[in-house]
């Protein structure tokens, strides 16, 4: 078996693929990729725009939705050239550096997502168990210092991981089954004993894929209990009111994830075009959903976008 290392003095690209049985209309497959590209980055840019031009959003709810905002953005940014160019030009080769590269990007950022969902949490249960204190506990320190936390562990959870793929060999089929460069993917074409990348992957999904989501679902536990125990039905009813968007991004990001996680572990003979559509559907509906789902239930980012509306129309 003939197997190439990145120790090789030759250049070793890997070969990406598109939407299996459908290659000869890529062209026009194209057309919603490129819509929901263009949706995302307007939708957030937007986001991050009414957040930073807005005096009175500049509080942790908010400071926090930027971050996601952020996150989202540069999820899309690592898909959209190699998706892109595949479907328009039929560009299929990545070099193994730039490969790496977004393997990086992508799966930091997928971390990070679920780091700012969790951060949100917190605000959240803070807002709404210990209101006389939220100004006081969320100072705009301590969110910077959540926000770098957030990177430093997203950079750790990675950096191992690509570590640990990039010292071993690959075989001769370098042939990816998505048009960006994913861990579970990447994997498969290895041509030596994968045990310990295995493990730390087990590590990883107990620590982003069940840790994160089990935090969340205390905070909300602890949040039910504070306003049954204490709130009228009104009072009740805008709490929950006000968690919803942050629930409806929650199970978004995680309901996806599980099902690609669960798909390559469990359905590895499934047909090429379920991996395809769960991955595609993994990591483009949160930068998506989010900002639609933001603008249209909260009250104030809704409000902040008509008036950057007005603003630009008057210009």
């Amino acid at each position: 078996m003939l197997v190439i290392t990145n120790t090789s003095e030759e250049p070793f690209y890997f070969i990406l693929s598109g939407i299996p049985g459908f290659e000869a209309i890529h062209i026009w497959i194209s057309i919603p990729f490129c819509c929901l590209y263009m949706i995302s980055i307007l939708g957030n840019t937007t986001i991050l725009a009414v957040i930073q031009i807005e005096p009175s959003l500049h509080q942790p709810m908010y400071l926090f939705l930027s971050m996601l905002a952020l996150t989202d953005l540069g999820l899309t940014l690592t898909t959209l050239p190699t998706v892109m160019q595949l479907l328009w030009f039929n560009v299929r080769e990545i070099s193994f550096e730039a490969c790496f590269a977004q393997f990086f990007f992508l799966h930091g950022f997928s971390f990070m997502e679920s780091s700012v969902l969790l951060a949100m949490a917190y605000d959240r249960f803070v807002a709404i168990c210990r209101p006389l204190h939220y100004a006081s506990i969320l100072t705009e320190s301590v969110i910077g210092r959540i926000g770098i936390a957030i990177i430093i562990r997203c950079v750790l959870a990675v950096l191992p991981s690509l570590f640990l793929l990039k010292r071993l060999p690959f075989c001769h089929s370098h042939l990816l089954s998505h048009s960006y460069c994913l861990h579970q993917d990447m994997i498969r074409l290895v041509c030596a004993d994968t045990r310990v990348n295995s493990w730390y992957g087990f590590g990883l999904v107990l620590l982003i894929i069940v840790l994160d989501p089990l935090l969340i679902l205390v905070s909300y536990g602890l949040i039910l209990h504070s306003i049954l125990g204490t709130a009228s039905q009104a009072e009740r009813f805008k709490a929950l009111n006000n968690c919803l968007s942050h629930i409806l991004a929650v199970l978004i990001l995680y309901v996806p994830m599980v099902g690609l996680s669960m798909a390559h572990r469990f359905a590895r003979h499934a047909p090429p075009l379920v991996h395809v559509i769960m991955a595609n559907v993994y990591l483009l509906s949160p930068p998506v959903m989010n900002p639609i789902i933001y603008s249209v239930k909260t009250k104030q980012i809704r409000q902040g976008i008509l008036r950057l509306l007005y603003r630009g129309t008057m210009h």
